[in-house]
């Protein structure tokens, strides 16, 4: 047998078809990504719900107060635990892009959902030395972890389009960017999918409520036999509800298997984080168009990691160096070069962006909508839920008209499939009209304590009040995606976004005590204001006008002993990457630089000392 036959290719390989079955399995991946984050921010958020409504429950009862903790004050404590989750986040603005940049957008997800997990454990041993630091902790991952969220969906989407249209990559080389809004379509299908399992969370938190804590509450005539109104004319929080709303006491073995559970669940969201083994094999250096290790164990990349052009790659395996990582369900959202590519901009850069996107007239306009985000989820849980449905049908029926606004709005969140045929302000514009016709109803709405005859109102609009709240997050995500699709920008973008989410989420809890049409009218004043500011901001976009952002400085590559290929620049926007190239066409000639330095070459960034002597420091344009 000759040389040629023994080490030669397979007769029978087809290059196309695995270069198809491969791309295949990267789309796969990208799905099985989406799917894993969904469901462990399902997980998480539904858990920490029902642990702090159960919580508070139970805290609020005279009896369960004096019984199991005699006078260590457990109001006190769920005031200071309250004010440390809704305070907390206010900061967030400061480190949250900080955070991200710093540990990467997988880690941040996993460090935030273990942050939730610790506050569940804490309720083993409720104390305020316990309660109080968790909450402050979770105050703090509140942010970092949806912006984490809503930029890993955006990131999906683009490597999806990427594994999608990888002909058309081939044939314009690696080099060009995709078309603005290519992604968009795909960007649509997952944030719904993302949402859909996201409003499921408002469900399963009311599980340990339908099967445990209802069993021991009264029925509606002792809770609420000192209501005197409901709807728009009360006040407050449940004004005159009874001190004590436990018909017996759970026993605490029964408490603590239900918060083992709840921890079982909040440790089964980080294992769909991380948790899970892959193989992954990094090809030595020789093999074309793959990963190479140099010397110092430092991964190096081409612009198209792992292509499948395999021609000639079963002779390049046989030198291949196999390794093991473990990986989660969710892959990460950059690769290891890309993501200290986006550290390498200066950490002081990194602080200063997310103030200095707010001279971008979008994100101006669109402030009143991300106030109105945070206003709505809120009302639907506290407002609405307790100031409506409680007051008039008991404490007992909570569960079920949450779980009527859960169901609703995670069926409801495929109609922001709609931005596929219709034009992208369509699902926005109607969820809020919608809350606009919600809202005059249930001002001029007040039912009567204690009469359950029209009991099927109150789940009907918390079913559409769940229809508008879809509209509004899977709408607003969505164009966040669009309108900044530039990788570098995207943590910066929806930490601001969450960020006035919980601004307004701390606005309510200061509010808490103001009467129900105060209330009511706060939310439709915003709610107009964020209609009109938005509609102002599609029309400023129609007429073409050029929004201001920030620039976001050039990588320095030559820094802390990482070494780069200068070809594939994996931070560098579209108006950067066109200025490069103008550049690199006007110096065909390195200039060597001064003292002796290593040339500087048509398209390497000077190094610091360079930029002192000539000048050349990043400015924004």
């Amino acid at each position: 047998m000759g040389l040629d036959e023994l080490v030669g290719a397979y007769p029978n390989y087809n290059e196309e078809e695995e270069e198809r079955r491969y791309y295949r399995r990267k789309r796969l991946g990208v799905i099985k990504n989406v799917l894993a984050a969904s469901m462990g921010g399902m997980l998480t958020y539904g858990v920490y719900l029902g642990l702090l409504q159960m919580q508070l429950i139970l805290h609020y009862d005279e009896t369960y107060r004096e019984v199991k903790y005699g006078n260590m004050g457990l109001p006190d404590i769920d005031s200071k635990m309250l004010m440390g989750i809704n305070v907390t986040p206010i900061a967030a603005l400061l480190y949250t892009p900080v955070l991200i940049r710093f540990f990467g957008t997988k880690w941040m997800m996993f460090l935030a959902v273990g942050i939730y997990a610790l506050f569940v454990s804490t309720n083993y041993w409720e104390r305020y030395y316990t309660l109080v630091p968790s909450a402050v902790a979770l105050g703090m991952a509140i942010v970092p972890l949806w912006a984490s969220m809503g930029n890993y969906i955006t990131r999906m989407s683009q490597k999806y389009y990427e594994y999608s249209h990888y002909k058309e990559q081939e044939e314009q080389g690696p080099q060009p960017r995709p078309p603005r809004g290519s992604h968009a379509p795909y960007l649509l299908v997952f944030q719904a999918i993302f949402y859909s399992f996201f409003h499921l969370s408002f469900a399963c938190a009311q599980l340990p409520m339908i099967y445990f804590l209802n069993n021991y509450l009264y029925d509606l005539n002792h809770t609420l036999c000192n209501v005197q109104s409901c709807g728009t004319k009360s006040y407050g929080i449940l004004n005159g509800f009874n001190k004590t709303v436990l018909r017996t006491l759970p026993r605490s073995r029964n408490l603590i298997v239900v918060e083992s559970v709840l921890m079982a669940v909040a440790f089964l969201a980080m294992l769909l984080i991380w948790f899970f083994q892959d193989r992954v094999s990094l090809y030595s250096p020789g093999c074309p168009g793959t990963h190479s290790v140099d010397q110092a164990g430092l991964k190096l990349r081409n612009p198209l990691p792992l292509p499948p052009k395999v021609l000639g790659l079963q002779a390049c395996a046989t030198t291949a160096t196999t390794a093991r990582r473990v990986l989660g369900l969710c892959g990460a959202a950059y690769r290891p070069t890309e993501e200290i590519d986006l550290r390498s901009v200066g950490w002081g850069n990194i602080f200063q962006l997310p103030f200095k996107h707010v001279r971008d007239f979008r994100l101006r306009h669109l402030v009143p909508f991300f106030i109105y985000s945070g206003f709505e989820v809120l009302f639907a849980c506290t407002g609405f839920a307790l100031g409506y449905g409680v007051c008039s049908m008991g404490l007992e029926r909570l569960a079920y008209l949450l779980i009527a606004y859960s169901l609703g709005a995670s069926a409801s969140s495929v109609l922001g499939l709609l931005g596929l045929w219709l034009p992208r302000s369509v699902p926005l514009v109607a969820g809020a009209v919608l809350h606009l016709l919600l809202t005059l109803t249930l001002f001029f709405w007040a039912p009567a304590p204690r009469v359950l005859q029209h009991s099927w109102i109150f789940y009907c609009v918390a079913a559409l009040w769940g229809v508008g709240s879809a509209l509004n997050k899977t709408g607003l995500s969505t164009l966040l995606g669009i309108l900044y699709e530039d990788k570098e920008r995207q943590d910066f973008i929806f930490t601001i976004y969450h960020w006035w989410q919980a601004v307004a989420i701390f606005v309510v809890y200061l509010g808490s005590s103001l009467p129900m049409k105060a209330k009511l009218a706060v939310l439709l004043v915003t709610l107009v204001a964020a209609a009109a500011s938005y509609l102002w901001m599609e029309h400023r976009l129609q007429q073409g006008l050029v929004p201001r952002q920030p620039r976001i400085p050039k990588p320095q590559h030559q820094v802390r002993g990482y070494r780069y290929l200068e070809e594939d620049n994996s931070d560098e926007s579209d108006r950067e990457g066109e200025q490069g190239q103008g550049d690199c066409a006007k110096d065909e000639a390195p200039q060597a630089g001064p003292l002796g330095a290593e040339p500087a070459g048509p398209c390497r960034r000077p190094c610091p000392y360079e930029q002192a002597l000539g000048g050349d420091g990043p400015e924004e344009q």
